[in-house]
Order: structure tokens, then C-alpha cells, then sequence
């Protein structure tokens, strides 16, 4: 199996150093599972002051991302490697959910755009991305934040980065249910006591009061869920 690789395209590539340098997503860099590259967009600028942005044609508030920079840069990272992706983070995208970081995760090269400003030029958007994504209906300064929420969904489901590659399968809505609660020790905390089921060491029980207490759980804050 390749091994993956990301590449990320950002005005403020800064933003990602600590992201990149701490928890799964270092032990997945560390095994050599995941390849992460970040490219500052200013550097593709032929501007002398590394513009990347300019206002928006027909008037409106604003500044927009220019196409030269952008396609500069994932020109350049198109001609040493075939890419399976070139995601655009944007609020206007497809709702992002576990299938799709279960879709992404089996990828081999993919690319991140980071908008930032009030957008990107739409011809870029025509031209070179493959898939745009939304984490939510609300606004965010620029498409970074997104970004490490969409690359660390996929990077923790590949294999050999979890400790416990099983407890992949038992996370929210790998089955289409929120997750039942969970307790670890000690079984009686303050006079707060762990049910009764968790400690009988009956596993078909077991098992059958976490579907009964996910199915719950999903009534009641998700009904959504169960329509599908």
C-alpha cells in the first residue's frame, strides 16, 4: 500500500507548525505512514510584494484570492505526481461526514486548499479542484482551521497510526449511531458508580446495552442519524 500524501496550499501556512508537530498526526509523520508538505501561496505570487489578492470584479466588499498564484503552485505539484483530490475548504462545499473521511482516508495524494479573504476566483474553482467541502454552516476567517479538521479525520483511519485500530469501528457514526457513554476506573467515583452491566463480564450483554444505549443517544440528539 502507498503511502499518503498531503499537500497543503495556504496564505498563512504558519497556522499548521503546531498542528503538524503534536499527537496522531506526528506519530503518523514519525512511522512514515503520512507525508505532509505546506506551501505558503505568497511564494507563487509574481507580484514583488507577494500579492496573492485583488477585488472582486462588479463591485462588493472584500478581497479575493487571484488565479495565478493558486494555479502556479498546483501546476507545479501536478507535474511531479498525479493527485487524487484537489479539495477546496469552503462554507458553500458538501457537508463533510465520517463516510467521506472514510472515502478520503484510502486515498494516496491528495491536496488541501485554504481559502482566506473573502474567497477564491471562481476559475480556479472550475479549472482544478475535484472536490469542495464544508464543515458546517457558519463562517471562518480562511479554509486552515477546516483543513487540519479534514486531514486529522483521515490520518487517525489509517492503518497502524492508532494503538487500538479497532476502536475506529466503534466510534460516532462509523455505524450510523452516536457512540454509548464510556467509563474507565474507578468503578465508583465520589459515589458516582459505573452500571452494573460494564462489570458482569457478560459480553453479549455487553454489547447489547452500548447498541441499546447508542440508539438512545442517537434518538435523542440526532434523529437525523436514523432517517438514513
Amino acid at each position: 500500500m502507498e503511502k499518503m500524501r498531503i499537500d497543503i496550499i495556504s496564505a498563512i501556512p504558519e497556522i499548521f507548525e503546531s498542528f503538524l508537530k503534536t499527537s496522531l498526526i506526528k506519530i503518523a509523520q514519525d512511522k512514515g505512514l503520512v507525508k505532509i508538505f505546506v506551501h505558503n501561496l505568497h511564494k507563487y505570487s509574481k507580484d514583488k510584494f507577494g500579492h496573492i489578492d485583488d477585488t472582486p470584479y462588479g463591485g462588493g466588499s472584500g478581497m479575493i484570492i487571484k488565479c495565478e498564484p493558486v494555479f502556479r503552485c498546483i501546476e507545479r505539484l501536478k507535474s511531479e505526481r498525479q493527485y487524487d483530490e484537489i479539495i477546496y475548504l469552503t462554507a458553500d462545499g458538501t457537508l463533510y461526514n465520517q463516510d467521506i473521511a472514510n472515502e478520503l482516508s484510502l486515498k494516496t495524494n491528495l491536496i488541501f486548499l485554504c481559502g482566506h479573504y473573502k474567497g477564491i476566483d471562481q476559475r480556479i474553482r472550475d479549472a482544478l479542484v475535484t472536490r469542495e467541502i464544508s464543515i458546517g454552516d457558519y463562517i471562518l476567517t480562511g479554509g486552515e482551521l477546516p483543513a487540519m479538521l479534514v486531514i486529522d479525520s483521515i490520518i487517525r483511519l489509517i492503518p497502524g497510526v492508532l494503538g487500538d485500530p479497532q476502536s475506529i469501528f466503534e466510534d460516532s457514526f462509523q455505524d450510523g449511531l452516536l457512540e454509548p457513554p464510556i467509563y474507565t476506573k474507578p468503578a465508583d467515583f465520589r459515589g458516582l458508580k459505573v452500571p452494573e452491566i460494564l462489570l458482569s463480564g457478560n459480553h453479549k450483554e455487553i454489547a447489547k446495552w452500548r447498541y441499546e444505549q447508542s440508539l438512545k443517544k442517537t434518538q435523542e440528539r440526532r434523529p437525523d442519524l436514523l432517517s438514513k
